[in-house]
């Protein structure tokens, strides 16, 4: 019952967020080309519901004539000034609005991933992927990219497990305190290829 509801009041919401941030996301868009061109959104094959893969949108916050720029850059380097603030407030990802108006993501939810991790999920561990991703979630205030892999698993099942409205209310005022704090907002490059390197070795150990 509370799905339905949930799937209901996202829908509603998220018209209302659209209607009413299109001017600040226009002037984000123009800020993003004036400072590097376009695109000013990003896209990337995620994870959602059922496994099924979708683009997830961010505006673009890296910068795009990577072959004009020295290759010893870090990707911290990388980042525009633009989008240091929009990382920063995590306004990066408005444009995930639209995702959850194509019902392919919700507010509140287990962050989607990409498809590479789920090459080395267990049964049960690929549980988190039967509800709608969001873009915030327990994991995401319960320490961010400040705690492990197999923690942030553990946190998205017990979300699916417990998921109300309640819980869904703690999230968002969780998530707005994490962002004023700035803590473990974002994971690097090589923050992914360790949490990927971690469940291979516990898909490995498994079948030992």
């Amino acid at each position: 019952m509370y799905i339905k509801f949930k799937r209901g009041f996202d829908v509603i919401l998220a018209i209302i967020l659209l209607i009413i941030l299109f001017i600040p996301m226009l002037i984000i868009s123009i800020c993003i080309k004036i400072e590097d061109g376009s695109p000013a959104i990003f896209k990337q094959v995620r994870m959602g519901k059922n496994l099924k893969p979708f683009n997830i949108y961010k505006f673009r916050t890296m910068k795009t004539q990577r072959e004009e720029l020295n290759s010893e850059m870090t990707h911290e380097e990388m980042v525009t000034k633009v989008g240091k603030i929009l990382r920063a407030t995590s306004i990066d990802e408005l444009p995930q609005l639209i995702n959850i108006l194509k019902g392919e993501m919700s507010f509140i939810g287990p962050r989607p991933w990409i498809p590479e991790y789920y090459e080395w999920f267990t049964d049960e561990q690929k549980r988190r992927s039967n509800v709608r991703p969001g873009i915030t979630g327990l994991a995401a205030v319960k320490g961010r990219n400040g705690i492990n892999i197999f923690k942030k698993i553990e946190y998205d099942l017990q979300y699916i497990e417990n998921m109300s409205l309640w819980l869904d209310i703690k999230i968002f005022v969780w998530s707005i305190i994490a962002v004023f704090k700035k803590t473990n907002a974002e994971i690097s490059e090589d923050g992914i290829k360790d949490e990927l390197t971690e469940l291979r070795e516990q898909k490995e150990k498994i079948h030992i």
